[in-house]
């Protein structure tokens, strides 16, 4: 027989299996899983199906066959339009179609990234993107986070430090707005900062802005791209959280010039987006299906939200702190004196909740006792639920270790 092990490339040692996909394949039924990121079914726009019906009767001999790898024209004009609103000017040639931004994020650190690069992200970071990133083999530095975003004092010093080092930083990766898996949004005096080193260092922005479109309380804060003049931002957003995952459409604005390689890129990953996928997407925002929805999303997530909240507060122990996010999908939490990674196999056995351990969300994977809790999937009755078992599980532990 053939041994697989011996054909496998370099690359292949620093690829790592997600720590969400594994966990969702040995979550059953009568498990509640706060451990996924995913939406709401029932915030599916009911129309899809009339989109799709109508996509391939009247433009099926363009939406089922092959298509431009930049992406169908006029789905481009409507995200000019779309992004307008939150302040954001693109041209036709500055964007590009992906199969969802985590394509995206692959191809950015394809593009960029050679072996002991620098790159830069938030402590935590998502963890999808550590996995994209860490396969070109880039040395990944993570910055502190407090209530207001990435530290900037901690941001500056490591630059300074990377530059006295000779190491050519690649980029700054953030998600600053309900941050994965924080929640976390990162204030505007430090989202100008941010913008300000940027431009003092020379250095690249990715911004990857899935959930923005859900803030609850009030509370906007613009995204990067709106406020960079000197088009060193890469913005990535996707359909994923408002339309529909499976629909698996993203797209990425920046310097035409790097879009263009981006495309050349994606030509040997996938040919193209489907099309089939775009021009529905397409449909679903010139009917402004997409606008109508939004309120009723942010609606049906600010009530769950809230529920989970609540319930940390009723449930959890003292030991037991977590973040109060303004909107996004993710509650994280940290537990003085247990490690996550250890109690979750007995969380999910015993006492039949599920959650992500937030090792894997540090570059470095050097911290051991958080966790990130999604409250958009479950209903609001299995959050409460969820949570009263998952403090049960945290006070045996507790108890246990000594704790």
């Amino acid at each position: 027989m053939m041994e697989v092990k011996s054909l496998l490339s370099e690359r292949t040692q620093f690829m790592k299996a997600s720590d969400i996909r594994e966990l969702l394949k040995w979550v059953t039924e009568d498990v509640i899983s706060l451990g996924g990121g995913m939406p709401d079914p029932s915030t599916f726009p009911k129309e899809l199906a009339d989109i799709a019906r109508d996509v391939i009767a009247t433009k099926g001999s363009s939406a089922l066959q092959y298509g431009k790898t930049e992406g169908v024209d006029e789905l481009k004009d409507e995200l000019i339009r779309f992004m307008a609103k939150d302040g954001i000017k693109a041209d036709r040639d500055e964007i590009i179609i992906t199969t969802g931004s985590q394509e995206a994020l692959d191809l950015v650190g394809r593009i960029t990234i050679d072996a002991g690069n620098v790159v830069i992200t938030e402590r935590p970071t998502y963890l999808a993107a550590l996995q994209a990133f860490k396969a070109y083999r880039p040395n990944i530095v993570g910055i502190d986070m407090d209530s207001e975003g990435m530290v900037m004092d901690k941001l500056e010093e490591a630059v300074k430090k990377s530059i006295s080092d000779g190491r050519r930083i690649k980029f700054i990766y953030v998600i600053p707005t309900c941050q994965n898996p924080t929640g976390i949004s990162m204030s505007i005096d430090r989202r100008k900062h941010l913008m300000e080193l940027a431009s003092k260092y020379d250095l690249l922005i990715v911004e990857d802005n899935p959930y923005s479109y859900f803030l609850f309380d009030g509370i906007y804060v613009p995204p990067l791209k709106s406020m960079d003049y000197e088009n060193r931002v890469v913005y990535m957003s996707t359909f994923s959280k408002i339309i529909a995952p499976g629909i698996r459409v993203g797209w990425v604005v920046g310097n035409r010039e790097l879009i263009r390689w981006i495309a050349m890129a994606k030509q040997a990953v996938d040919l193209h987006t489907s099309t089939l996928s775009q021009y529905i997407a397409l449909e679903a925002l010139r009917r402004g299906i997409i606008e109508r929805n939004l309120p009723r999303i942010r609606e049906v997530y600010k009530v769950k939200r809230d529920a989970m909240l609540d319930a940390l507060a009723k449930y959890m122990p003292e030991q037991v702190t977590w973040t109060r996010p303004i909107g996004g999908m993710f509650v994280w939490a940290s537990v003085n004196g247990v490690r996550t990674e250890d109690m979750l196999p007995v969380a999910v056995s015993k006492y039949k909740v599920a959650y992500v351990p937030g090792k894997s969300f540090y570059p470095a994977e050097d911290v051991h006792t958080s966790m990130r809790l999604n409250f958009t999937y479950p209903s609001v009755d299995m959050i409460y639920e969820g949570i009263r078992r998952l403090s049960n599980a945290i006070r045996d532990e507790l108890k246990r270790s000594g704790n």
